[in-house]
């Protein structure tokens, strides 16, 4: 199992942004992701920076860590422009950017954009959406000599992305999704699948619970899989940590809560596991004076032991 980190955009890049990038690469983690919102939660009234922009410095500032996105959405991103995005970054980090692509949800993202009077999509709309925004996207990506295409929702004309990405097709995707239309999507055009898990079982579910629910959400790719004719063991299985019963602070931890001690941290990683997950992201220290975010962010101590300590356990 590979370990991964989530860096927030919330750090000015020469007041300790850069070094977050630097040292995670220093500590060995596999891959660094930020997220791709206009802003996120309570972390809405302080400092949030763009993706694009974040990992084209942290890229700069590297050498062999993977960069990437955790999530971005057609809820602000078009395909045409995301994909000259993407090229440019793909390039300028020679080939290390994978994209975390999902359908987006209900937060400030969705209503940012919207006129008076206008109304966010609907989940049944976001999921329409994204199935064309991701197809489209793998074409541009995949013919960078020009692509058109007119579709329900974007269009494209002649649009060009010479010289195309450093990885060849393109650079990897990996989908977020739970629902069947998502994980076909993934079997059909992901390297890579992700997941938080049920939210549903955040607020009173057990861990037992969640390792059920993540068990059939691994069928359900599995079964897209079949449909696609792929094999599942070519997709890389994702989670995103921070948001399954064992992160809330308010219910019975057991032997405490995953991000307590390296020890608690590698058993609750290695239930994973042999679930069939094969890396695992966890949260960067936040300052401890900004939004509550405890239960899914580790204090600095336990974070460098877990990807010294906790990821060489994994690895064995």
């Amino acid at each position: 199992m590979r370990l991964s980190t989530v860096i927030l955009p919330i750090h000015r890049w020469h007041e300790g942004g850069r070094a977050h990038w630097r040292r995670a690469e220093e500590l060995g983690f596999h891959t660094a992701y930020t997220y791709d919102h206009l802003s996120w939660r309570a972390f809405r009234d302080g400092p949030w920076f763009g993706a694009v922009p974040t990992l084209t410095a942290a890229a700069a500032a590297t050498e062999r860590l993977r960069l990437g996105t955790l999530v971005t959405s057609p809820n602000f991103r078009h395909p045409v422009t995301l994909a000259k995005e993407l090229i440019t970054l793909d390039d300028i980090s020679a080939g290390r950017l994978t994209l975390g692509i999902g359908a987006g949800g209900n937060g400030f993202d969705a209503t940012t954009l919207l006129r008076s009077g206008e109304v966010p999509w609907t989940p049944r709309q976001r999921a329409d959406r994204f199935g064309e925004f991701v197809t489209l996207l793998d074409a541009l990506l995949c013919e960078p000599a020009g692509k058109s295409y007119v579709g329900e929702f974007y269009s494209a004309t002649e649009a060009r992305n010479l010289p195309g990405c450093v990885q060849r097709p393109r650079l990897p995707f990996a989908v977020a999704a739970t629902g069947p239309r998502g994980l076909a999507l993934a079997a059909r055009l992901g390297q890579a699948w992700v997941t938080t898990g049920d939210p549903k079982l955040y607020e009173e579910g057990s861990a037992a619970q969640s390792l059920d629910a993540l068990r059939r959400q691994l069928d359900g790719l599995g079964r897209a899989c079949a449909e696609a004719g792929r094999d599942a063991a070519e997709l890389d299985k994702v989670l995103l940590t921070g948001f399954t019963p064992e992160f809330n602070p308010f219910l019975a931890s057991g032997g405490g809560r995953p991000l307590d001690s390296v020890d608690a941290f590698v058993d609750f990683a290695g239930r994973h596991a042999e679930l069939g997950f094969t890396e695992i992201v966890i949260h960067a220290p936040v300052p401890a004076d900004g939004p509550g975010f405890d239960a899914a962010v580790p204090d600095e101590k336990v974070f460098e032991e877990i990807a010294v300590r906790g990821a060489a356990q994994l690895a064995g």
